[in-house]
Formats: structure tokens, C-alpha cells, sequence
């Protein structure tokens, strides 16, 4: 066996999926692929892993998210069957569903059968935001997905073959292990697994429900609580009167949030953010509170912030960062709507036809109601 893993590999009384593979009869655990933040997931975002030996099993780790994406022939020599075990949390951004769709070429490519042991959508099935142009793919956005999927790896697996959007899609052998008693309108907090961070700012459901709107802010010069116990849920500038712009954003009677102001101090935590914006500065805050995950729209929450400061804060607010941009949102459009002084619903109206588009084409490879 090869498995691709990290510290969510996890059974429900914490047995990791290694241990549990190795210790079958007639089974060897020969490789280990390591995705972005590790195999023990200690990892800060961005930052290259290494390869190393597991103690466990003496098998070699390699690193997959760095000098290579995916495996090599040479690394899948001795391997008869690849795994994919890894908790996603259904956004295009985190990179784990890029990883996935990697090992599914190279088990193409190299005849190698892969089986993917399913996992909840922690933030359901609700499907939002534009679908990346593959003019724009990168690890942070690989396919012509929603910036929200709402999917399961599972269901995004077996898209991914279907549409071919990987080479050698037709060789694959692609098993896929589906989940039992779950299906689109349940949240994490409703399937009673234990949460396990699956990235070092990824620590509760909230920050995972508020996260494709949120990272957003990364492109852009207001902080995203990075340097912060509670990254994502927790936003600010010093630029900013927080009061007048939770008062906005309540008038605009968005759905299933309460906004609260706060102010913090991002500090450098070595594992989880280095060098955060506004770094030992006071930062005028709002602290997000999701208090209704079935009616709360995470992206769209995200474009009426950015174009409510950039209204507000024409001077001080920029999108520092436009092609960083240009990758989160999948294209070049958002920049353009924003520089164009485009209002938040012109933003949103702008690429419904495409989603309800990708919304159609998702019913097809969906295993659950």
C-alpha cells in the first residue's frame, strides 16, 4: 500500500489509517505522501515539507507539497494500491482536493488502483461562488470548480475522472469507500466526529464555515486574524472604525451570522503565522459568529465586506495582492468588478449563470441526497 495522509487520518478512537493498513494480514505500508502542512499536519500554510522515515513502520514519507506535486514512478515503485484518507473542509482553495486529484493521475498513469475513503463535507452541500477558468488553475484552484463545491472527496473524485481533468482519466481504477448516514444538509457539528485541525489555522467549524469567504482577505491588505488564536472568524485593519462597518453590514440582513466588533493584536506564532499583518499593531476588529450554517453564505458574505471597505476606505483599503487575487477567485473578473466600482450584487449576479451551470453538472457525480 501507498496512502496519502495527515493527522486527520483518523479513525473515531484515533487509530491512524498507517497503523491500521500495516497491521492487516498480507499488508505492507511501503510509502507515505505527505500534502501541504505534513503528515502531522504541524506545517504552516505555503511552507514547503520535507521527506522523512514514519518510526511506525519504517516506511519512506514523501513529500508532496514540495520539489514534487505529486508521486514519482520511482516513489510508487513497490506500491500495488494508493489511499487517499484526508479530511477536506469544501473549499477550491485548500489544497488537499489538488493532492487528490495529483494522486489520481499518477495512479493513471502508472496502473495503479486507487481507493479514496470518504469523508463529511464539514461544511455541507451548500454550493457558492464562481467556477475557476483553467486559465487561472493552480494548487489553490485546480479545477473548474465552485469556490465553494459542496461536495465530499469522494463525489469530487468521481467528477474528476468523469470529466477528465486528468490525464489518463480513463485508465484510472478509482474506488471510492462512501460514507454511511450522511448526506448534504448535515454539518460537522451534527455528525459527532471528533474535529481534528486539518491546517494549523483551521481549528473549529466556524473558522471552516466563514473560510471561503475569509481567505479572500489574503489577496488583499486587511487582516485575516492570522497571528491571532481565532484566524478567519476574527478581521480587522487599524484603518477601520469596526463599529461603522459592522452597522453596514448589518443593514445589509445577511443571513444565519452575528458580527460583534473586537480589537486584537496579531503576534508572530511560529507553526501557525509568521510575519501576520499589522504585527504587534492594535487592530480595530469584527468578530464573525456563524449562528445558522444552513443560511449563511460564506462568499458572498466575503465580496460585501471587501466592497463595503472598499466604499468606505477608497485610500486605505487595496487589493494588495491581484494576482494572489486572481487565483482564489479562479479568474480576472473580480479584480475588474472591483477596480470598475461594481457593487456587491453585480459581483454576485456576475457569475450565477455559471453556477447554476456547475451546479447541474455536479448532480451528476453526487452519491448522497
Amino acid at each position: 500500500m501507498g496512502i496519502v495522509a495527515n493527522h486527520t487520518s483518523v479513525d473515531k478512537n484515533g487509530n491512524h489509517i498507517v497503523d491500521i493498513i500495516n497491521n492487516l494480514p498480507n499488508t505492507e505500508v511501503v510509502a507515505i505522501f505527505a500534502p501541504e502542512h505534513g503528515f502531522r499536519g504541524q506545517a504552516e500554510a505555503g511552507k514547503h515539507v520535507a521527506n522523512n522515515i514514519d518510526p511506525k513502520t519504517n516506511a519512506p514519507i514523501y513529500s508532496i507539497y514540495g520539489k514534487h506535486r505529486k508521486p514519482t514512478s520511482e516513489m510508487l515503485e513497490n506500491v500495488d494500491i494508493l489511499i487517499f484518507d484526508i479530511q477536506d473542509i469544501g473549499s477550491r482553495f485548500y489544497t488537499y482536493i489538488s493532492t487528490m486529484g495529483n494522486i489520481m493521475e499518477a495512479g493513471a498513469k502508472n496502473n495503479i488502483p486507487v481507493i479514496i475513503l470518504d469523508r463529511p463535507n464539514p461544511i455541507g452541500g451548500i454550493v457558492e461562488g464562481n467556477i475557476l477558468d483553467m486559465k487561472h488553475s493552480s494548487f489553490v484552484g485546480k479545477y473548474p470548480i465552485a469556490i465553494r463545491h459542496g461536495m465530499t472527496v469522494g463525489e469530487l473524485a468521481n467528477m474528476i475522472k468523469g470529466e477528465k481533468w486528468i490525464d489518463s482519466a480513463e485508465n484510472l481504477d478509482l474506488k471510492i469507500i462512501k460514507l454511511e448516514n450522511w448526506n448534504h444538509k448535515i454539518f460537522s457539528p451534527q455528525t459527532n466526529i471528533n474535529w481534528v485541525d486539518p491546517s494549523p489555522n483551521m481549528r473549529n467549524f466556524n473558522e471552516a464555515i466563514v473560510y471561503p469567504g475569509m481567505c479572500l482577505l489574503e489577496a488583499t491588505n486587511f487582516s485575516e486574524g492570522r497571528g491571532t488564536k481565532h484566524p478567519f472568524e476574527w478581521i480587522g485593519a487599524p484603518f477601520i472604525d469596526n463599529e461603522i462597518i459592522v452597522d453596514k453590514l448589518n443593514k445589509l440582513n445577511l443571513q444565519g451570522v452575528k458580527l460583534s466588533t473586537i480589537s486584537f493584536v496579531p503576534k508572530d506564532m511560529p507553526g501557525y503565522a509568521v510575519d501576520p499583518k499589522f504585527e504587534n499593531q492594535k487592530v480595530n476588529g469584527i468578530s464573525i459568529n456563524v449562528t445558522d450554517p444552513a443560511k449563511f453564505k460564506s462568499v458572498e458574505f466575503g465580496v460585501h465586506l471587501i466592497i463595503t471597505l472598499r466604499d468606505f476606505y477608497p485610500t486605505d483599503f487595496k487589493i494588495s495582492r491581484e494576482v494572489w487575487m486572481n487565483k482564489l477567485w479562479g479568474d480576472d473578473s473580480f479584480n475588474k468588478l472591483y477596480n470598475n466600482n461594481k457593487s456587491a450584487y453585480e459581483i454576485i449576479d456576475s457569475y450565477k449563470k455559471e453556477l447554476k451551470e456547475f451546479i447541474d453538472l455536479r448532480n451528476n457525480y453526487l452519491f448522497y441526497e
